[in-house]
């Protein structure tokens, strides 16, 4: 078990851990006030007019919304990246890679940006990479095949090797290790960071004049470099809560700003390894007025047992999500249980909760309901991953895909064969498997004896309709499909408060070697249930297990 989750008014142990290229894209966005979690104080005097603002390279690929906000929350301002000469015009800048590595290397390669990013580097120019914007500097990449990175770092980025017990991808908050001063890692090197990752590189004689810190996630792999004035991160500083900001910060600023100050609760521990994750799953859907409320099921029912038979309200998305990210979640996610299931794009409401959401809550966040190919009423088609990148670009880290992967793997069980076709090979080939979440909604089916069907024990019958499926032959099929990560609800145990369904967990854990998220049943503190976050987070500590404080 990797992670804890908690629903709308429960909380859930979770055990662990997308859109068409565009350049660039533009997003309208709505701005609101909202209490942040953090306060930071911004004190800026430019030196030029053009001093505040940040030069961002969008390749077009995941969710770079997320770094935008947070340089705007840090008042800066934003130039967009729409020529190789804007690289090499850069007073600063920031390459927030998201995806896959090969994709991420056609689109540079294509668009004339890798030479003018290789000839800005090498002039030691102020940059800071974020993921795979560290892992183009290395020599290259065995993500779909041999690609050629940029070929500055002595090395080649490896996949993660799950036969040693480790999950992959490496998805959570993990520890660092600093092995020279970096400058930007000032005062939280004892703090969790988040990664989501499936392929590091690792040091070596060879790179470690590069190398400013490490983490150990079955081996010890680079987490940060910085020669100069070029900086690069493995994890996202972005969503790494309000704190890590402080990093951006001193990348950005650190030439025309003066230092922020932050006023939060005092930092107690030390982080060592990784943590255990509390994540907020909020099901969204419409009342019976038209608005989306976060509601709460008993086995799905969301309806109070009472004469109006209204949908449960427990709050607005947008508020709940933002108090959860002040008490210490460690990710949220919203489940829209009704969504436009015929018009996905159109859903336009759930993409604003995102939009305004990922304002002020640097934490990661996932999305799911209705993600599939689909064909409107006026017969234009649009693909899954179109569909995907409008929720990434919309402020989404990963994406859930629940009735479409069932369809998938029933097909794939029963030829043998991977079409590619699929809205969860589609994802997962361009974004990286570490963006698409798999929820799976098995109830039990009580037999005479264990040979009266062919599956392994539980069949699934979830969401709108039962599959004649097990959910241990769905679990397999869909991390071969591409999941990264897989989110379990037990249908029986669903506001029950009695438990989690641990010989189920147990069974889809031991099925796959990439993360599963448990959900559905908690009901006392040590279920993490009807408790605060941190709460749960001190339940965990007394029992050794170290989580994100």
């Amino acid at each position: 078990m990797e992670a804890t989750t908690f629903g709308s008014s429960q909380f859930t142990t979770v055990s662990g851990s997308l859109g068409s290229r565009r350049w660039p894209l533009k997003l309208n966005r709505n701005i609101i006030s909202f209490k942040s979690p953090t306060k930071i104080s911004v004190r800026a005097s430019a030196i030029r007019g053009d001093d505040s603002a940040v030069t961002l390279l969008d390749y077009g690929a995941g969710n770079v919304q997320s770094i935008r906000n947070a340089i705007r929350y840090l008042g800066l301002d934003i130039k967009d990246v729409q020529t190789p000469e804007d690289i090499l015009n850069a007073e600063r800048l920031i390459f927030p890679g998201v995806g896959a590595f090969a994709a991420m290397m056609d689109v540079l390669n294509n668009n004339g940006m890798a030479e003018a990013l290789r000839t800005y580097i090498e002039n030691d120019r102020p940059f800071l990479g974020i993921c795979l914007g560290m892992q183009l500097l290395f020599e290259s990449s065995e993500e779909k095949g041999q690609v050629r990175g940029l070929g500055l770092i002595p090395g080649v980025v490896g996949r993660f090797d799950s036969s040693n017990g480790c999950r992959v991808p490496h998805i959570g908050w993990n520890a660092l290790q600093i092995k020279q001063d970096s400058v930007i890692l000032d005062d939280i090197a004892d703090r969790h960071v988040y990664f989501v990752h499936s392929y590091r590189a690792v040091p070596s004689e060879e790179n470690e004049e590069w190398v400013s810190s490490t983490c150990n996630y079955g081996i010890d792999f680079i987490s940060s470099i910085r020669r100069g004035n070029v900086h690069a991160v493995q994890f996202h500083p972005e969503k790494s809560g309000g704190k890590f900001l402080m990093l951006v910060f001193r990348y950005c600023g650190s030439s025309c700003y003066q230092v922020p100050r932050l006023r939060q609760k005092p930092f107690q521990g030390k982080a060592t390894k990784l943590a255990k994750r509390v994540i907020a799953c909020l099901d969204v859907r419409t009342n019976d007025n038209g608005d989306l409320v976060v509601t709460k099921g008993d086995q799905y029912d969301v309806r109070e047992q009472t004469k109006e038979n209204e949908v449960r309200n427990l709050g607005k998305p947008v508020e709940l999500a933002g108090q959860y990210y002040k008490d210490g979640a460690d990710e949220i996610s919203f489940l829209n249980i009704t969504g436009f299931r015929d018009f996905p794009l159109g859903d336009l409401p759930m993409l604003e909760i995102l939009r305004r959401t990922s304002e002020n809550v640097f934490v990661p966040l996932t999305v799911g309901g209705g993600i599939r190919d689909f064909t409107d009423g006026n017969g234009r088609y649009y693909s899954s991953l179109e569909v995907a990148s409008e929720y990434f670009r919309s402020g989404a880290d990963k994406i859930s895909i629940g009735s479409d992967a069932v369809y998938a793997a029933e097909e794939y069980l029963k030829t043998g064969i991977k079409t590619g076709n699929s809205s969860l090979e589609q994802i997962s080939r361009v974004y990286g498997n570490q963006a698409v979440v798999v929820s799976i909604d098995p109830r039990r089916q009580y037999l005479t004896s264990p040979y009266e069907v062919g599956f392994k024990s539980v069949k699934v019958k979830g969401g709108r309709e039962g599959r004649p499926i097990g959910a241990y032959e769905l679990a397999k099929a869909v991390e071969e499909l591409g999941a990264g990560e897989i989110l379990l609800n037990c249908i029986d145990c669903d506001g029950q408060g009695k438990g989690f369904d641990i010989d189920l967990i147990k069974l889809i854990s031991d099925a796959v070697s990439i993360p599963v998220i448990a959900s559905s049943g908690a009901g006392t503190v040590e279920h993490f249930s009807e408790v605060p976050i941190q709460s749960v987070k001190d339940h965990l500590l007394k029992e050794d297990i170290e989580v994100r404080m």
